[in-house]
């Protein structure tokens, strides 16, 4: 419904190639317009606030706080090629629909484009050691990371779509 009501965000995701539909530049105010997203931002405080805790993160005076907050339906095909999150400390993503056959969410190890002249892992390395790493979320997770990791979710193959909110921190 959201996505057929956005026509901005609709002529965005044309503009700039973006399969299927976000809300990423379109709508800024979701917990204000549906009441279910900010029951969403109070759980996802909770969560983003243990996760910098686990981070050992020094903020001094200063506060983390949800930056922006939007609706990602990535249908079969799509692809959202690999980026990072610049002006956030921390960023992530809540699973509202993965059908079977979706893609996960792929992370980079960010040393890989220092390791110009490294030779490759063998076939069986332990995870942690891999270029990359495959996270397999299901519906209701949220996973978290600090902004600066490069990230990316390969073609979705499944017939359905699969749908997701992702989020972003802010350090004020």
């Amino acid at each position: 419904m959201i996505a057929e009501d956005d026509e901005a965000g609709q002529v965005w995701c044309e503009k700039n190639d973006f399969p299927g539909y976000t809300s990423y530049a379109s709508l800024n105010d979701l917990e204000w317009r549906f009441p279910i997203f900010k029951e969403i931002v109070t759980e996802l405080d909770t969560h983003v606030t243990n996760f910098s805790k686990d981070l050992e993160f020094d903020l001094g005076e200063k506060k983390i706080q949800l930056d922006s907050l939007w609706i990602n339906i990535l249908p079969f095909g799509g692809i959202h090629t690999a980026h990072i999150h610049p002006h956030s400390i921390i960023s992530g993503t809540t699973y509202v629909a993965m059908p079977n056959g979706t893609s996960p969410l792929k992370f980079e190890d960010p040393r890989l484009g220092m390791m110009m002249a490294a030779p490759p892992r063998m076939k069986e390395a332990r995870e942690e050691m891999s270029n990359f790493f495959y996270a397999w979320p299901k519906v209701g997770d949220v996973m978290l990371w600090e902004s600066w990791l490069r990230h990316e979710v390969p073609m979705n193959m499944a017939d359905e779509d699969r749908i997701s909110i992702s989020f972003n921190y802010s350090w004020n």
